[in-house]
């Protein structure tokens, strides 16, 4: 299964001043991740002479935030000045954030996200978002963890076994990794069958697109990265004594003929993600 990541920038979220702007940002880039099926969002620092922990955490925490389901954030989040304006984000509204709240809804073979409640011997009751707990055997589980779990069985007690998240044939949903590497370190470090990056100064994406569909028929893992508001990939990786075309497979303009100056990252990653869903054969999307 072909597996998408997009990288942004610690500082996508430094040209909005204040937290509610910050959080609506942060929001239409967790919708537009789930809306492409991406399943790795990296934060990335992309100011080697500041410190970007803040924003880095601010964002982390907002997109954690959207991805985990209602009935589980109470739980997982505490009360915090980073989520002060929560109510805003817009639902995901995936697979793994469903709208059934009774026990009478489930089916067995379905999967949820659940977290620990309670241990009682070896086996462990969790929270799935229905009225009563499920239970799953044999689970030596830390009390808080969120699982992902399968239904065995519905009956007078759910019943439940812990899964893996790579066993779900539908979208999961995405994990979030702030990585204190920069972004050229970053790509050293992680093994990408293809790496893409977005920037004015790249190939018109038609240009490119019959190159980069062979590549993507191949590859397991992709990578799409993007600049942040005030400097281009092209800009961050000279800091770093780099040169974007060394580090990546590919460096396409997916607006071509733009009609503003700039494009903000978020903009960017709708116009991107949607160009390559579009554009590419259907044999060789995402599966």
């Amino acid at each position: 299964m072909k597996k998408l990541a997009i990288a942004i920038p610690a500082s996508v979220v430094s040209d909005t001043p204040h937290l509610r702007e910050k959080t609506s940002k942060v929001g239409l880039i967790g919708r537009a991740a789930a809306i492409f099926r991406v399943e790795e969002i990296i934060i990335y620092p992309d100011n080697p002479h500041g410190n970007q922990a803040g924003e880095t955490s601010l964002i982390t925490t907002l997109l954690s935030y959207i991805e985990t389901p209602q009935y589980l954030r109470k739980r997982l989040f505490k009360l915090e000045p980073q989520l002060q304006y929560a109510g805003i984000l817009p639902p995901l509204r995936t697979p793994h954030h469903p709208l059934g709240k009774s026990s009478r809804d489930l089916k067995v073979g379905e999967y949820r996200e659940g977290v620990v409640l309670s241990r009682t011997n070896d086996d462990a009751l969790i929270e799935i978002g229905v009225e009563k707990p499920a239970i799953t055997k044999n689970a030596k589980l830390p009390i808080g963890k969120r699982v992902t779990v399968n239904i065995v069985s519905v009956g007078e007690h759910l019943e439940t076994r812990l899964a893996n998240r790579t066993e779900v044939s539908t979208y999961w949903g995405y994990k979030v990794t702030a990585e204190n590497r920069s972004f050229g370190q970053m790509l050293k470090a992680r093994s990408f069958d293809l790496t893409i990056a977005t920037s004015k100064y790249g190939l018109p994406f038609a240009q490119a697109v019959h190159k980069i569909a062979g590549r993507w028929e191949q590859a397991k893992n992709v990578l799409v990265a993007f600049g942040a508001p005030t400097a281009g990939l092209n800009e961050i990786a000279a800091r770093e004594g780099s040169s974007l075309d060394d580090l990546v497979d590919f460096v396409i303009n997916t607006i071509p003929w733009q009609g503003t100056e700039t494009v903000r990252t978020e903009e960017a990653l709708i116009a991107s993600l949607a160009t390559l869903n579009a554009s590419l054969p259907d044999d060789v999307k995402l599966k």
